[in-house]
């Protein structure tokens, strides 16, 4: 038995686990027809593998009937010229059999790859289109093994189980019509013993398996104690509770249990390789005595010394392909597997999508209106309820409230980043779910309060809000963002690595290319989630400099944490438990009773107040609460 077959640990273990057995998918009809959708356009490509496995398969069979004659017609025969021609030809066989192997898995190959090419490209378009809705509850962990694991395993399934299966076939059935062309008898001996090799193997492969399973489960439980008693941490609790020696035994136990299972593994696997051992000697043996029977006992005329031996050539070629096959259904159940888990993903719907002949205005106003606006994200527990507000063209908002109160929701379902559940919100009177999704994400500026940006340069954040823009625009908009001459001083200047979520620049610095981004892109309607409030006095200055100029000549809703941008604002909107309950100016919410007057007292006036100190005390210390 070749090592890492069916049975040995070293190779992918050919049985099912019990959460596989549990959740196996229900092959139909329609997910077979879903899954050869696939290799359709890859038919032609697809049919000259079939005929390389077959041609590779009858091949194989050669040098087998080969070698029977090399001994009747060469060796018995002592006929030296006809040995050498034999010989040649069974060199000659065995090339071209390599040559068409060769080709085959060459075709298989490239078939496998542009298929997942193809899946690849699916699955990303298709999650480019999700709401944020799925990026908020999916796990990412879950989504990128989608895209990576999942859809390669489907190339490993192509390129192997698919043809593995093929080639099985194709080898047990040639070596089957071979051998009984030979001699039916003993065709039919051999056929008989097969189950002898294959039952030991399944069964003793089948301990074997598990035993490494509960000794994988014991190593695992072995790093979890290292992990948490040899950490830092752990190390200083394990000493200020005195629990050395406990640790010590409880160690030991696991250890000691891995250790037995090791050993017992190993075990079945040494009296499993003398079974195999035995029963591979007892096949060929039986041949020959039965072979012996026809030719000395019976007298047999058409069965040669040769003809036997080629039997027991054949026997063992069938031992691998009945073996795989016999395992087919853990290949076959683990590959519809992960069809499965991919298929459901393309098969989630698409929650906002541009709706046929979407309309794709030239320009853009600005007026902005809510119309009874009502949105949950699960059903019965709304998180906005019955808003109704306007933002002319060129106006601001600014929108207040507790944590919780749903300000966030708000400014996410002007992209569509979510679409309402009840009433409307239109844009320059039309129904922004009217409005082609691309036309109505490029006329928005969005500056968020977690400043994202890709492990690139500074230039290539830039450019993503406008790939064409000149040196000139880009250098403008960062000088109105206050962030040019921190740029220009850097030794690479705008070709300079951020790092992973800009990592090497600082909050502020962050918060400035973001701006500068946003200006760049020059939208008509604008959306601040200002985040100023976990920022040194420096930087928040900078800040407010490079977002008044971005507020003016646009429309502008801001989630505001800042009394100034507050009080700049044409109104504000004060929102608790997805209500507005309160609108108007500073002046006018904060001489009434309400929500706005204790947001006031208890953050926006001991904010004012703070900022008052630190410019006539500009040397005292901020304490970061």
């Amino acid at each position: 038995m070749p090592p890492g077959g069916p049975g040995g640990m070293r190779g992918p273990n050919r049985f099912l686990t019990e959460e596989e057995k549990k959740n196996r998918p229900k092959i139909t009809s329609k997910l077979l027809k879903r899954i050869f959708s696939y290799l359709l356009p890859y038919w032609p490509k697809l049919l000259l593998v079939l005929a390389a496995i077959v041609l590779s398969s009858i091949f194989g069979l050669l040098p087998s009937i080969l070698t029977g004659k090399i001994i009747d017609e060469g060796l018995i025969g002592r006929n030296f010229g006809v040995l050498v021609q034999l010989i040649l030809l069974s060199f000659a066989v065995l090339l071209l059999s390599n040559l068409i192997g060769v080709l085959e898995s060459y075709l298989n190959t490239w078939v496998a790859q542009h298929i997942t090419y193809d899946m690849r490209n699916q699955m990303y378009a298709h999650l480019q289109k999700m709401s944020h809705r799925f990026f908020t509850t999916s796990k990412q962990g879950d989504v990128i093994t989608r895209m990576t694991s999942d859809i390669s395993g489907v190339q490993s399934v192509i390129a192997n189980t698919l043809t593995s299966i093929l080639s099985n076939i194709a080898v047990l059935a040639t070596s089957v019509v071979a051998m009984y062309q030979k001699n039916w008898i003993l065709a039919t001996v051999g056929i008989i013993i097969v189950p002898l090799f294959v039952l030991p193997t399944k069964q003793v492969g089948k301990t074997r398996w598990t035993l490494a399973l509960k000794s994988q489960e014991k190593n695992d439980e072995i790093n979890q104690i290292l992990n948490e008693t040899l950490s830092v941490s752990g190390q200083m609790l394990v000493k200020l509770f005195t629990n050395e020696q406990p640790e010590y035994e409880k160690y030991q136990k696991a250890n000691r249990e891995m250790t037995r299972l090791n050993v017992k593994e190993s075990m079945a696997g040494r009296w499993f390789r003398v079974a195999m051992n035995t029963f591979t000697s007892m096949g060929p043996m039986l041949i020959y005595l039965v072979g012996g029977l026809l030719i000395i006992k019976m007298g047999s005329t058409s069965l040669t010394v040769g003809d036997i031996t080629v039997m027991v050539a054949l026997l063992n070629r069938m031992y691998q392909p009945v073996n795989s096959l016999l395992n087919i259904q853990v290949d076959v159940i683990r590959s519809m597997a992960l069809f499965t888990r991919i298929f459901d993903y393309f098969d989630m719907p698409v929650e906002v999508a541009n709706r046929p002949y979407a309309a794709k205005p030239e320009s853009i106003k600005g007026d902005l209106e809510f119309c009874h606006v009502g949105f949950f994200y699960d059903a019965g527990q709304p998180v906005l309820t019955d808003l109704n507000f306007c933002v002319k063209a060129g106006r601001s908002v600014a929108i207040v409230g507790p944590s919780g109160a749903g300000k966030s929701t708000i400014i996410n379902l002007i992209p569509r980043l979510y679409d309402v559940t009840e009433g409307k919100i239109t844009l320059d009177g039309q129904d922004i779910r009217n409005i082609d999704l691309e036309t109505l994400r490029k006329n928005i500026g969005v500056v968020t309060q977690d400043t994202y940006l890709f492990n690139g340069t500074i230039r290539e954040n830039l450019l993503y809000a406008n790939a064409n823009a000149t040196e000139e625009q880009m250098m403008e908009a960062c000088r109105r963002a206050n962030i040019h001459d921190f740029i220009a001083s850097l030794p690479k200047g705008y070709d300079t690595l951020v790092g992973n979520r800009g990592i090497k620049l600082s909050g502020g610095e962050k918060q400035r290319v973001s701006i500068a981004r946003v200006i760049l892109k020059d939208p008509r309607l604008l959306i601040l989630d200002e985040a100023t409030s976990a920022l040194d006095s420096i930087s928040e200055s900078l800040i407010q400099d490079a977002i008044n100029p971005l507020l003016q000549g646009r429309t502008s809703l801001v989630i505001a944490h800042r009394l100034s941008t507050i009080m700049a604002a044409d109104e504000i909107l004060v929102v608790e438990r997805g209500r507005i309950v309160q609108r108007g100016t500073h002046r006018e919410l904060v001489g009434q009773d309400g929500v706005y007057r204790e947001l006031y007292e208890t953050q926006f006036r001991r904010a004012l107040a703070d900022q008052e100190e630190r410019r006539e005390n500009p040397t005292k210390p901020v304490f970061v609460h």
